[in-house]
């Protein structure tokens, strides 16, 4: 048992008075409402990241549609604003299934707050509860599911997810690690997530195989997990049978009742919150912050991308077929310059980076010259077939006319795809230019299969315009 004396007498926002049954039971001595104490690091911190959810969740600029996509997401930024306001910590404790995870939350709390099962399948969801012993408000455990339970693919993704947006992370373990238990702390790792790892069940063990055990785990997660947060625990100890024997030889038998061993956990668990609770609640919030704006972030460029392709493919068609219709030689050149400019002037408000009519003629020009460079015989091509449409008629014109339409479709094709890298990329061109971008955006295209769509789609209106 912890010798409660010894604990420190404050917690950072946090003081301390004894309970009814005489135990320490740390009190709330700040309430969220005051001010920040901007002098001390941790507050700082702090009202960073509650600065930058605040920013994500007010952002007027993120699409409704984004939003509903990542409305779990969102509820997380909320239920972190909240945990900030009420200067709490939260404590995810997670596992293989029978491991004892739901064991070890009891003797922490005190009372079967969380269900236990040897059953595959009994914790569905996340589940959490006050640290009652510690802080009546203020540091919450959280149950997760088996990390292996049914379903598990999808039952361990909302663990880890569970894990990441909590401050502290108690991996449980009763034996050597699995590799899909390694696999997971790694990831934690990644997440820069602070874990205990904890090895449960010490009661089954000799001296002599918990140490070998120890010596197992700590080389297995040497640069994952720090040695000291390398703990044993015993949470629900099996029960003593006990044989006494009387003067005549007669044997009674009796069953006694061992207390859970969970010292060197809880002292770890407060020496951390001490020194460090605040902080690695600011960070996490940070880190949160950050994983869901670069969810945003992606999901707004999956959005811009689905409707610059179809913008991209009305001007292609409308160059396309303009080029192919038109009676009067090279002027169809012109109309389809003015055309690309039109092109790149809405693609830049798809990604909210407006400009203007003479931005956008100019990036057009830019982008001709490295096309020039790069594939001059298509150009050769679409003037010759303007020109040859001064001799030409009926359904040699039509071919004619297709050929060159094609050739329109895909040069817009392509100004639309260099256009739309410039734009993802902030209005730059990268590190190798224009000329590089134009290279691959061409190596990565399939120009006969492009140039044969377009022929066959400019043929259906032309024949349709004339029916």
């Amino acid at each position: 048992m912890i010798n409660w004396k010894k604990v420190p007498a404050t917690l950072s926002g946090w003081s301390w008075k004894p309970n009814k049954n005489g135990k320490n039971n740390p009190a709330r001595a700040k309430k969220a409402d005051e001010p920040v104490n901007s002098s001390n690091p941790s507050d700082h911190h702090l009202a960073i990241a509650r600065d930058s959810l605040s920013r994500l969740l007010d952002d007027e600029h993120i699409p409704q549609s984004v939003r509903d996509s990542l409305n779990e997401e969102y509820q997380g930024i909320q239920e972190l604003l909240d945990k900030i306001e009420n200067n709490e910590i939260h404590i995810a404790v997670m596992g293989r299934v029978s491991v004892g995870k739901s064991s070890l939350l009891k003797s922490l709390l005190g009372s079967q707050v969380f269900s236990t099962s040897p059953l595959h399948g009994e914790t569905r969801s996340v589940d959490r509860s006050a640290w009652q012993s510690y802080d009546s408000g203020g540091v919450f455990l959280i149950d997760t599911p088996g990390l292996d339970e049914a379903d598990g693919e999808q039952r361990e993704q909302l663990a880890i997810e569970a894990a990441v947006q909590a401050d502290l992370i108690i991996f449980v373990v009763d034996g050597d690690l699995t590799q899909s238990e390694l696999d997971s702390l790694k990831t934690l790792h990644n997440q820069s997530s602070i874990v205990l790892l904890v090895l449960n069940k010490t009661d089954r063990y000799s001296e002599h195989e918990q140490d070998a055990l120890l010596a197992s785990l700590r080389r297995h997660t040497k640069g994952i997990v720090e040695d000291e947060n390398i703990l044993t625990a015993s949470a629900a100890p099996s029960k003593q049978k006990l044989v006494q024997i009387d003067i005549a030889g007669n044997e009674t038998e009796s069953v006694r009742e061992i207390e859970p061993d969970v010292a060197l956990l809880t002292t770890r668990l407060w020496q951390i919150i001490e020194q460090d609770g605040r902080s690695l609640a600011a960070l996490n919030a940070s880190l949160f912050a950050s994983h869901v704006t670069d969810k945003v972030s992606a999901r707004i460029l999956e959005t811009r991308r689905a409707l610059a392709e179809k913008v991209i493919r009305y001007y292609c068609i409308a160059k396309g077929v303009s080029v192919a219709v038109n009676p009067i030689p090279l002027a169809d050149l012109v109309a389809a310059a003015a055309l690309d400019s039109a092109l790149v002037y809405h693609l830049s408000r798809v990604y909210d980076l407006p400009m203007s009519r003479r931005e956008s003629g100019k990036l057009v020009a830019a982008i001709f010259t490295q096309l020039a460079a790069l594939m001059g015989a298509v150009w050769t091509v679409h003037l010759a077939s303007s020109l040859l449409k001064l001799g030409s008629a009926g359904l040699s014109t039509i071919l004619t006319a297709s050929g060159q339409g094609a050739i329109a479709y895909y040069s817009t094709y392509l100004v639309g795809q260099i256009a739309e890298r410039y734009l993802e990329q902030g209005k730059a061109w990268g590190e190798g230019g224009a000329k590089q971008v134009a290279e691959e955006i061409m190596a990565g295209m399939d120009k006969d299969s492009i140039i044969e769509s377009a022929r066959e789609d400019i043929l259906l209106r032309i024949k349709g315009k004339k029916t």
